[in-house]
């Protein structure tokens, strides 16, 4: 579940166990957003480029296999949860600044038309103005962000109490 809470609306766009993903500008200042109906919306100009800038404030790898406009930020082909991602290290930072065409070169993000987006040139413009990333912790790390105590609580956690009905409140 990712956190989109957020007052000044120009923090990072969504934060989940310490990596959080932001749509800046040119410049890396992040982009303001809103919450409309459970769904958060970027506010942008038409042609400008943007970047997706995304931070690991933990002490362990992740990957985070990005979509933009439906496709896949590392090929330009369909998204999918099951396709690579970028490898972010601990405590770093990565900037996703466009579609891989190659190794060195890219193809822009920017704001525009349905029309002239990039997806509909390469196929379909289905989910045209939708981001999407998946975050995954390396394998074999099942620590997570968590310490040894915290591991222990939840493994002790009871998710139902012995009552079969809810307890009423006491006042």
């Amino acid at each position: 579940r990712i956190n989109l809470e957020n007052r000044s609306r120009r923090l990072p766009l969504a934060a989940h166990g310490g990596v959080s993903v932001s749509v800046v500008d040119d410049s890396g200042a992040a982009l303001a957003w809103f919450p409309i109906d459970n769904k958060v919306y970027v506010v942008g100009e038409a042609g400008h480029r943007y970047n997706l800038l995304v931070r690991n404030a933990t002490h362990h790898r992740c990957e985070v296999v990005v979509s933009v406009d439906g496709l896949d930020v590392m090929d330009g082909q369909e998204a999918s949860v099951a396709k690579r991602g970028y490898v972010i290290g601990a405590w770093s930072t990565a900037s996703i600044t466009g579609f891989r065409k190659s190794e060195r070169e890219v193809a822009a993000f920017r704001f525009g038309s349905v029309r002239g987006s990039y997806a509909a040139r390469t196929g379909s413009d289905r989910n045209v103005g939708v981001i999407g990333v998946a975050l995954f912790a390396e394998r074999g790390d099942t620590t997570g962000p968590w310490d040894d105590e915290e591991l222990e609580r939840r493994r002790d956690a009871r998710p139902f109490s012995d009552s079969r009905y809810a307890q009423p409140p006491s006042f």
